[in-house]
């Protein structure tokens, strides 16, 4: 495999080639953290956000970048925690990692990393860093489809990775199963 070609490097990302595929590449991190926090009241913990490149307010599970800050080598699950408690004000006794995959494999080399997040206790309001403006939602479970579909009607857009949770919180097994068959690439370990 040819090493790809830069065509552009920004503060955030850089426009590669390699082979003739032309995608976008993380110039200031090395991988993403999704966490999919669930309460012992069976909620499911969300957060709101305006994103300027959709001009729109969406509706996501928590995430961030990896090795953004003082670490650029952060593991993983330290990063997920991170997230987790800045945006949304909780912390995890259990954090458990399920699958690494691609954010958008025709647009980009991102991988993102989901980890379960359970035994949540509430220690701070969240809302994020400086740069951020995050609203918490916590949504039973039991009530999410029409929660979800009243924030469409609403205006708002769903990230797509919310249908990815939902299907794994809809059987245990599920988790097990992707969890045991995934492996941690080198790159992220």
């Amino acid at each position: 495999m040819n090493a790809p070609e830069k065509h552009y490097t920004g503060r955030y990302l850089g426009l590669v080639e390699r082979e003739g595929w032309e995608y976008a590449s993380r110039t200031n991190a090395h991988a993403v953290a999704v966490i999919v926090p669930v309460t012992a009241a069976g909620e499911l913990v969300l957060v709101e956000q305006y994103r300027i490149p959709v001009q729109c307010r969406t509706i996501e599970l928590p995430a961030g970048l990896v090795g953004d800050g003082a670490d650029p080598e952060e593991p993983l699950e330290p990063a997920a925690r991170r997230e987790l408690l800045e945006e949304t004000g909780f912390e995890a006794a259990d954090m458990r990692r399920v699958l690494e995959c691609p954010s958008s494999a025709g647009l980009t080399d991102e991988a993102i990393t989901f980890f379960l997040a359970t035994g949540l206790t509430r220690v701070a309001a969240g809302g994020g860093d400086d740069s951020e403006d995050i609203t918490v939602h916590l949504v039973q479970l039991d009530h999410i489809d029409r929660w979800l579909a009243d924030r469409l009607g609403d205006g708002l857009m769903l990230d797509p990775k919310l249908y990815a949770a939902l299907y794994w919180l809809g059987d245990p097994a599920r988790v097990d199963a992707i969890a045991s068959a995934s492996s941690p690439s080198p790159a992220t370990g």
